[in-house]
């Protein structure tokens, strides 16, 4: 437990130094393409998301057992990376409607690939690269748990950005699914970006930050790796089955609108927020 704590308190000294360093070079030469405006109207940079990105991959790789450690190097760096295109290349105005699996969709039948599109592929491949980083034994069991594994990465690390659309819901669902998983051999994957999610909390609760695909896609495909971790194969599928059923659950339902209407999320969902 010691371990898992020092991981904890490196993820939270990691974000804070980045979030320093965010903050310092906000009105720099640069800086403008990662600013954005939120729900609200006000203005808030993805440079945070970035810090997180980074303390969340580089924590659960050092709390990795053995064989994981390149597996969330990989699965982290480079869904933040691709994340972080997404944001940028997303923000152009030919991109506007390129949004949500609809999106990306449509953008290839006509042509084009669309930044969201690009992201996926690369969550996807570096969820499937993950798979064989982790690979246990040979066969058909091999395979089926080569799926779950990419499943469970890129699965995960889309529903978190899916959360991303309210100051801190993502990294509130991050710290809780973290903290949920903490226990057991490969818990401490997950000590470090719990560290790092509840650090990040009070600049994205108070609307100076954004952790957009950066953050938002690195936090939640290192947690999708603790899940896909787990000894049943049984428990692995059904958290996946759960994980894929609100990702096409989201194309037609606004989670937002759910989570609003449902007491005891909507407080916690509110929870240190500002006022709109």
């Amino acid at each position: 437990m010691a371990g898992r704590l020092a991981l904890a308190a490196a993820g939270a000294a990691l974000t804070t130094a980045g979030l320093a360093a965010a903050r310092a070079v906000a009105d720099g030469p640069g800086a403008q393409r990662w600013r954005r405006t939120n729900y609200a109207g006000r203005p808030v940079t993805l440079l945070g998301g970035a810090a997180l990105a980074g303390a969340a991959t580089v924590t659960a790789a050092a709390g990795a057992p053995a064989g994981f450690g390149p597996a969330a190097l990989l699965v982290g760096a480079v869904s933040g990376a691709v994340g972080g295109y997404d944001d940028l290349a997303g923000a152009r105005p030919d991109q506007a409607r390129d949004k949500g699996l609809a999106g990306h969709l449509a953008a290839l039948r006509a042509g084009r690939v669309s930044a969201g599109a690009v992201k996926v592929a690369g969550i996807g491949a570096a969820g499937a690269a993950a798979a064989l980083l982790t690979r246990r034994g040979t066969g058909a069991g091999a395979l089926v748990d080569g799926v779950l594994t990419t499943g469970l990465v890129a699965g995960t690390a889309n529903l978190v950005n899916l959360l991303d659309l309210r100051p801190g819901r993502a990294a509130k669902a991050g710290a809780l699914l973290a903290g949920a998983t903490l226990a057991g051999p490969a818990g401490a994957v997950v000590a470090g970006p719990l560290g790092a999610a509840l650090a990040v909390l009070p600049d994205d609760l108070g609307e100076r930050v954004m952790l957009g695909d950066c953050g938002a896609n690195a936090l939640g495909a290192v947690l999708g790796l603790r899940l896909a971790a787990g000894r049943s194969r049984g428990t692995r599928a059904a958290v996946l089955g759960v994980v894929t059923a609100l990702t096409l659950a989201s194309e037609k339902v606004s989670f937002t609108r759910v989570i609003e209407a449902t007491p005891g999320l909507r407080e916690l969902d509110r929870l240190g927020r500002r006022p709109a």
